[in-house]
This record gives structure tokens, sequence and C-alpha cells, in this order.
């Protein structure tokens, strides 16, 4: 099997992290990756935003699980990297671009050996006025929405877990 499809099949989400942080190339990689994400038309609509600092990652996951209804909630689960992914409401592509740019940056961090998991509710945290004010501050336009957050680091599980079995009927060839 080539080893790039054999990086989609071996791809799972890790829901507990060492703490130690990915390396700038890592990064930089994996950002790279959601650059060159197929965007309808071509337009590169999405924009994304890196946290790093603990300070931020927390702050931040903090509005995230105040939106999930428990503030004091792990919604990172240790991961030390966030990546907002925020869509161009004006774009018709504004979700699926987004979208589009999460998998890929999913896939390239399992291709590089870090730990990955997309996490929900952006859109309601920069629903927020919290939210808007720190899109302001970090310079996100207020056409832009949140689509979803990538986190990244190393996981303490320990190896990749077994994958489920797939549903029946998943693909109906015609």
């Amino acid at each position: 099997m080539l080893k790039a499809y054999a990086n989609l099949l071996t791809r799972r989400s890790c829901r507990s992290y060492d703490g130690v942080q990915i390396t700038d190339r890592e990064l930089d990689d994996i950002l790279k990756a959601g650059e060159y994400a197929p965007t309808g038309k071509g337009g590169q609509s999405p924009m994304m935003v890196v946290l790093q600092k603990k300070a931020d990652v927390l702050s931040y996951q903090k509005m995230n699980a105040k939106v999930n209804g428990n503030e004091n909630a792990q919604t990172f689960y240790g991961a030390p990297t966030v990546i907002i992914v925020f869509g161009d409401k004006t774009s018709p592509f504004c979700l699926d671009d987004a979208n589009l740019v999460i998998g890929n940056m999913l896939n390239a961090a399992n291709a590089l050996g870090v730990d990955s998991c997309y996490i929900w509710r952006a859109k309601e945290v920069f629903n927020t006025d919290e939210g808007k004010a720190l899109m302001a501050k970090w310079g996100v336009p207020d056409n832009f929405m949140g689509v979803g957050n990538v986190i990244l680091g190393y996981g303490k599980e320990g190896g990749k877990r077994e994958p489920l079995p797939r549903k029946k009927n998943y693909v109906i060839k015609i």
C-alpha cells in the first residue's frame, strides 16, 4: 500500500496529550498542507489563527468549553497547539473550504507523527462578543466565521487505536 494512502487510513483523533509542544517545522508543514487544500474556484478563502502560548490556549479553551455548557471542561485535552480555521461568509464555499483545510491539516499531522483532533464550537465561540473581540484583536475581518479547531501535540495514549468497523452501506455503487 502506498505510504500516502496508508496515512489516510491510519489517522485517528487523539484526546489525551503529553503537553510537549510540536516543533516549528512540524507546525509550518501542517499549516502549508492547510494552505494547499482545495478550495472552491481556487479562492483560498479560509484563514487560520495559531495559538501556542499556554495562556492563550487555556483562555480560548475556556471560551470553547463555556459555549459547550461547562467552562471548566478540558475541551482541548492538554494539546499545546490550537489552529482555529475561519471561513469567509461572503464565499458560497465558506464551510466546505474551511473543512477541507482542516482535513488536510489532520492528515498532514498524522504523516508527520503529530497527533491531532478536530474540535467543534468555533462558530459558537466567535458569535459571542468575546469571540468577536478576539477576531478584531487578531486581525480577522468580521466577514469571517469560526468553523473549527485543530488541536495538535503528542498523544499520551501510546500508539494508534484500531479503527472502528465501517458501517454497512457506507458506499452504494450504481
